[in-house]
């Protein structure tokens, strides 16, 4: 085990992208301090650092992958402790873009955890490693650098009496989340700061839990109906540890679901699926309708200025994506096995390197993602004819995923961020794909015509 890269690396940030990059660090560094703001509890819970915390968090194919390199056996032990754990295309009943996509194996693992359970597991076998130290209640006052580098970390305690403390550091990582203050802090010290690129997608959860009863939806994992950008409302369930059931229902633009009881469940009607509502009537509700509100994703360009040498930005900090797509943690998962790679040589290399490579674990997540996100742009800001084309291969690719198992698993595969986009474009995929049915290539006026009817319905409700 190698720990030649520095006496100690600070991690800002304990939760999952901060604890999954410490188990790195660990093998690189002599010590290992991740300070998080948060009281961390000792058994599952919520933290006020995860707003998101009480909805479905979707650990994607690729994520139970890396977490498994990482952390290994890390799906057996969940597995053991009641955590649900099957094959997404097999075990969960998928409707995205309107396509009902045919049932089969498909190789991948889904593992369907709450967040609360995933994180306390991962949080316990960091905790675990010898020379990792996790100290909470501490807030991150800024940074002091000196002859471009970072040499400490300025911390203050959550106690009475506390004083400011100094953490001296060899490397910082940034992984505080969307909330971060990595600009400030440069910009305090006199260096550049990122620019910021913003995509607005409006989005609104609403979320309850429930019992069901035994075999419903015999013996599958959950249903996911996605929003379209003509019907941008939709809804997951999911089966989660000690039989608890989680339902998120997902509103974009101005049409978000309500946290009363009889609109959530209007809302829920609304969707055209009896067998969600049927599921409802029979359901034994736990908890009342629990909002979330996520306006924009937003990407911060660390990759394209000058840093301190030993400054890393990761995480939410460096790229916040719309939770719909569940990438989060598997990006945070990629991005640190990514930096194991960098780290690879006895010397630390400079951060712009750093931020590169990473600025690429980035690159494919959001732009699948911005793809999607900006078909659902108000009639007067129509995507650009790229993402039309894209947006329109891809429904084509969803359309054959309804009779042709291939094409759902290899949507599943770049969705889940295990394969890159450009798998999609397979000559033997492409071949099906466009043998079922011709690419419709959409022009300015439907695209215009569709996003006016839109936009028409979101006025009328």
């Amino acid at each position: 085990m190698r720990r030649d890269l520095g006496e100690r690396a600070v991690v800002l940030g304990g939760s999952m992208a901060g604890l999954l990059v410490a188990r790195v660090l660990a093998d690189r560094f002599a010590t290992v301090v991740v300070v998080e703001r948060d009281p961390l509890p000792d058994a599952p819970g919520p933290r006020r650092g995860v707003p998101q915390g009480k909805h479905i968090h979707g650990l994607l194919a690729g994520g139970q992958q890396a977490f498994e390199q990482l952390l290994p056996g890390l799906t057996t032990e969940l597995a053991a402790d009641g955590v649900p754990v099957g094959d997404p295309l097999a075990d969960v009943r998928l409707r995205i873009n309107g396509h009902d996509f045919r049932r089969a194996p498909s190789g991948l693992t889904l593992v369907s955890a709450s967040r609360e359970v995933l994180e306390h597991q991962v949080r316990h076998r960091i905790r675990a490693l010898p020379n990792v130290t996790v100290t909470d209640r501490c807030d991150v006052v800024g940074l002091t650098a000196r002859g471009g580098r970072i040499t400490a970390v300025r911390v203050l305690r959550r106690a009475d009496d506390s004083a400011e403390e100094l953490l001296e550091a060899d490397l910082v990582v940034d992984a505080t989340g969307r909330g971060s203050r990595a600009s400030v802090w440069l910009a305090d010290n006199g260096f550049s700061v990122p620019t910021e690129e913003r995509l607005s997608v409006d989005l609104g959860y609403t979320t309850r839990r429930y019992h069901l009863p035994a075999g419903a939806l015999d013996g599958d994992l959950g249903i996911l109906h996605a929003p379209t950008p003509e019907h941008p409302r939709g809804a997951a369930l999911a089966r989660l540890e000690r039989g608890v059931w989680m339902l998120t229902l997902i509103g974009i633009g101005d049409d978000h679901p309500p946290t009363h009881v009889d609109g959530f469940d209007r809302f829920a009607a609304s969707l055209g699926s009896g067998e969600l509502s049927s599921l409802i009537r029979a359901a034994e509700p736990i908890d009342v309708p629990t909002p979330f509100r996520f306006p924009a994703s937003t990407r911060r360009h660390y990759e394209r200025i000058e840093l301190p040498d030993n400054l890393v930005v990761l995480g939410d900090s460096l790229c916040s994506l719309n939770p719909v797509y569940g990438q989060g943690m598997t990006v945070a998962a990629l991005e640190a096995l990514a930096l194991a790679r960098l780290l690879s040589d006895r010397r630390l290399p400079p951060s712009r390197a750093l931020m590169r490579g990473l600025g690429r674990i980035v690159d494919g997540p959001w732009q699948l993602a911005s793809a999607v996100d900006r078909s659902f742009l108000p009639a007067d800001r129509p995507p650009a004819l790229r993402d039309r084309l894209a947006a329109a291969y891809i429904d084509r690719v969803q359309a054959a995923a309804e009779h042709d198992a291939l094409a759902g698993r290899a949507f599943l595969r770049v969705s889940g961020l295990v394969d890159p986009t450009r798998a999609l474009l397979r000559p033997r995929l492409m071949w099906r794909t466009l043998l079922r049915a011709p690419l419709a290539t959409p022009t300015a006026s439907t695209v215009t015509a569709s996003s006016e009817s839109t936009a028409h319905r979101s006025r009328g409700r």
